[in-house]
């Protein structure tokens, strides 16, 4: 078989395109290339001087490195509008995160509502759509909420950070840490007045505990968020994915929805 036979063979299997023999990293910086050194022409002296000069001081080098952490820190404390904090997270390159996640997943909802749910880091159905509590687990979270009487699209909704690990595995301390700034921030400018956290990780990440304590009688814990001068109360819950999983749980969430639904009788009716 010739090769213009063979093409025409895989044209009609199907075959549209050409692949490498190796798969490319598409994730892999491209190599940048040293910029050209401009010379003098008149100045024999300066065409010498001038390049050791520049090779001590090279572009970027005397900036020193900042941590991510620090660099989340400083990138939202210069927003000062929802709309500057999302602009912000989506310039941020300090988390690989970004790099592998299709979509960033941000706010959603009414911000002058008071209640801002905060769940987990977002699946494959948040990542696709760039909608927290997307799918599945979006579905029945709405149906947790009618039973009390809330719509989701009058409330605030939004992930503990902003994209979604490959593969939904958990995101590592050190992620969540590095994102945690911006749901501070997130947290100071939309200033809700009650927080449920839904899931553990939302949970330690916001009231600074490494175990959750259940089944106790479910309580609001008045929690200090960096930025903002009051405490605000959170409730913790377990989270929509584990309740679809394990029935025994949702007795508990239950309790959970009751008491939220005392609290917004008990206080916002009366603002």
């Amino acid at each position: 078989m010739d090769a213009l036979t063979a093409l025409r063979l895989q044209i009609e299997w199907g075959a549209d395109e050409a692949l490498e023999a190796e798969a490319v990293n598409r994730l892999r910086p491209a190599p940048t290339r040293a910029p050209a050194l401009a010379v003098a022409p008149h100045d024999s002296a300066s065409e010498s001087v001038a390049p050791a000069r520049r090779a001590a001081t090279p572009t970027g080098a005397t900036t020193a490195r900042v941590a991510p952490t620090e660099r989340a820190i400083n990138a939202a404390a210069d927003a000062t509008t929802l709309a500057g904090l999302r602009a912000a997270i989506a310039a941020f390159d300090g988390s690989a995160l970004r790099d592998t996640a299709t979509n960033l997943v941000f706010l959603e909802g009414d911000p002058a509502c008071g209640l801002l749910f905060v769940g987990e880091a977002p699946n494959a159905d948040a990542d696709r759509t760039g909608s927290p509590f997307a799918g599945p687990v979006g579905a029945y979270l709405e149906l947790m909420l009618r039973s009390i009487g809330l719509e989701r699209s009058a409330l605030c909704l939004a992930p503990l950070i902003p994209w979604r690990p490959p593969g939904d595995r958990p995101p590592s301390a050190a992620e969540v840490a590095t994102c945690l700034p911006f749901l501070h921030r997130l947290i100071t400018l939309v200033g809700p007045r009650r927080i449920v956290t839904l899931g553990p990780l939302p949970a330690r990440a916001l009231l600074g505990v490494t175990t959750l304590r259940r089944r106790t009688p479910p309580v609001w814990t008045d929690t200090a968020i960096p930025g903002v001068a009051t405490k605000i109360p959170i409730l913790p819950m377990p989270s929509v994915a584990i309740l679809l999983r394990t029935t025994t749980q949702r007795r508990h969430a239950w309790a959970d929805l009751r008491l939220l639904r005392h609290s917004l009788d008990a206080n916002f009716t009366h603002t």
